[in-house]
C-alpha cells in the first residue's frame, strides 16, 4: 500500500523521481539482544602452540617450513600466524609465509601482500619473511583433464607446507567439505590460475573436486598437516587443531559439521525487509553469508529464512573496495557503490564465474529512501506492519533491530531479549538512520 508521496529535501513532491514510494506509516522497531554461544579460546597463542605439539615428527629441525595463510575475517588470525611462526622455530625449523588466496588482492603479488597486511600479518608483526608471487607449478591433473597448480615458492623452496585456515560452511555450494584446509590446498595455493581453472568447472562440481584435487595435492606435495580453526556463533575462535594430512578429509568433515551447528543465523523464518549495515570479504566470501540470509544469486537456498528484499547500506573498511556479493541485494545505498573498487570486485567475480556478484541493484541516496523502496518492492505488505529487521552484518548477529510484528516470536525463542522497547524508526536531517546498532 502506497499511502503518501515522498517529500523531497526542498519540501515539494517530485524533487525525487522516486517520491511516489514514500510511506507515511512505518512500523516501530525495538533493539533486541540475542544470547549466542560465547565459548571461546582465551589465549590463541597458547592454543596454537599446544596444537603443534600434537603432531610428532611433522616438522623436523633444519627444515624450511612454509605457512600458507590468507582467508579474511578470521578471528585473531594475526595472533595465530605469529604463534605458528614461533612454534615452527621452536621445533628447530626455518619459516616463511606465502599468501594462499586464489585471486584476492586483485590477483597481484603486491595486492596479496596488502591483503595480509590488512589482516595484521606483516614481516614485522609475525617476525618472518613473507614471499608473495602469482607464479605456480602444474603438478599434474585429476580426472585426466583438470590441471592442478601449486604456488611456485611454496613448492620449490619449502620442505613442508602448513595450510592455516578456518573451517566453515561455504556460501556458494554444499558438500562434505566446504571452506577449510582442503579448499586452501586445492584452490588457495593454486593462486589465480588455479582458482580460475577450478572455478571453470562450476560450483556444482566443487563438492567432488575439492576432495579430489586436495587429495592429489597432498599425495604429491609435502603437506604433513594443517592448522584448522573453528569459530563460535559470535565469530570468535573456539577451536584450534592440527590435522594430519592422512586424516584431513575425514576430520574436516567433522569440523565442518561442528562449524555449521555453531553458525549464528537470523532468528526469523520470514522477513519482508532485511537491512544490512555493511558487507565485505572480511564478513563472508560473498560479502553477506548466504547461509544466514537464505539466498544466493540464483534465488532462495531452501534453508531459510525467507526474505523478500535486502537493503545494503555500505561496505566494510577491511574489504578494501571488493564489493563482491553486492549483487545479492535488492537495494543499495550510494555510499556502498561509491566505495566499490571495480578492479578487485571484477577480478573476484570473473575468477569465480559469478559476474552477477558485481551487479548493482537499485541505488538510493538515503536510508529513508532505501527502506521505502525496499518495502515498495515487497508483495502483499502493509508498510505499517512490515516485518523489518536490521543487522550490522551477517557475521555479528547478537544485536538487531526488529519491527513490532516480529517481537512476540522473538520473545518466545528464549534467546532474545528486548532491551529497548519499540519506538518509531527515526531518521536524521539527511535521511539517514538516527539509531546505530551496538558493535
Amino acid at each position: 500500500m502506497l499511502d503518501a508521496p515522498f517529500v523531497g529535501a526542498a519540501g515539494t513532491p517530485g524533487d525525487d523521481p522516486l517520491s511516489v514510494f514514500r510511506h507515511s506509516r512505518l512500523p516501530a522497531w525495538a533493539l533486541v539482544r540475542r544470547t549466542i554461544d560465547a565459548t571461546e579460546i582465551d589465549d590463541a597463542a597458547v592454543a596454537v602452540t599446544a596444537a603443534f605439539r600434537t603432531i610428532e615428527g611433522g616438522i623436523r629441525p633444519g627444515q624450511r617450513v612454509c605457512l600458507a595463510l590468507g582467508s579474511r575475517g578470521i578471528d585473531r588470525i594475526d595472533e595465530v600466524a605469529r604463534a605458528a611462526v614461533g612454534a615452527v622455530r621452536a621445533m628447530g625449523a626455518e619459516v616463511f609465509i606465502v599468501p594462499a588466496m586464489g585471486s584476492h588482492g586483485g590477483a597481484t603479488a603486491a595486492g596479496q601482500l596488502e591483503v595480509l597486511a590488512s589482516l595484521g600479518i606483516t614481516e614485522e608483526s609475525v617476525g618472518c619473511p613473507i614471499r608473495s608471487s602469482m607464479q605456480t607449478v602444474r603438478i599434474g591433473d585429476v580426472r585426466g583433464r583438470i590441471p592442478v597448480f601449486v604456488d611456485r615458492i611454496a613448492l620449490t623452496e619449502a620442505d613442508a607446507i602448513i595450510p592455516v585456515n578456518r573451517v566453515k560452511p561455504h556460501t556458494d555450494f554444499s558438500g562434505p567439505v566446504e571452506s577449510g584446509l582442503l579448499k586452501m590446498v586445492a584452490i588457495g595455493l593454486g593462486k589465480q590460475l588455479g582458482a580460475d581453472t577450478f572455478h571453470s568447472e562450476g560450483f556444482d562440481a566443487f563438492a567432488e573436486l575439492i576432495p579430489a584435487v586436495a587429495e592429489f595435492t597432498l599425495a604429491h606435495v609435502p603437506i604433513p598437516f594443517g592448522l584448522a580453526l573453528v569459530e563460535n556463533g559470535r565469530a570468535r575462535l573456539r577451536r584450534i587443531e592440527a590435522v594430519p594430512a592422512e586424516t584431513m578429509l575425514r576430520r574436516e568433515q567433522e569440523l565442518r559439521a561442528e562449524a555449521d551447528a555453531l553458525l549464528a543465523r537470523l532468528p526469523f523464518s520470514a522477513l519482508d525487509v532485511l537491512v544490512i549495515d555493511r558487507i565485505g570479504k572480511d564478513i563472508s566470501g560473498l560479502g553477506m553469508d548466504s547461509n544466514v540470509v537464505g539466498r544466493y544469486y540464483s534465488g532462495p537456498t531452501g534453508r531459510g529464512p525467507s526474505i523478500q528484499r535486502i537493503y545494503v547500506r555500505g561496505l566494510t573498511d577491511e574489504t578494501e573496495g571488493n564489493a563482491v556479493g553486492i549483487g545479492m541485494a535488492d537495494v543499495v545505498h550510494r555510499r556502498a557503490v561509491d566505495r566499490m573498487d571495480a578492479s578487485k570486485t571484477y577480478m573476484n567475480s570473473v575468477t569465480a564465474k559469478t559476474p552477477e556478484g558485481a551487479r548493482i541493484a537499485l541505488t538510493v541516496e538515503t536510508d529513508r529512501q532505501g527502506l521505502d523502496i525496499a518495502i515498495a518492492c515487497c508483495i502483499k505488505v502493509d508498510p505499517a506492519s512490515a516485518r523489518i529487521a536490521r543487522i550490522l552484518d551477517t557475521k555479528h548477529l547478537d544485536w538487531l533491530l526488529a519491527s513490532e510484528p516480529l517481537l512476540d516470536d522473538l520473545r518466545a525463542r528464549g534467546d532474545c531479549e528486548v532491551v529497548r522497547p519499540a519506538a518509531a524508526i527515526r531518521f536524521d536531517d539527511e535521511g539517514g538512520f538516527a539509531d546505530a546498532l551496538p558493535g
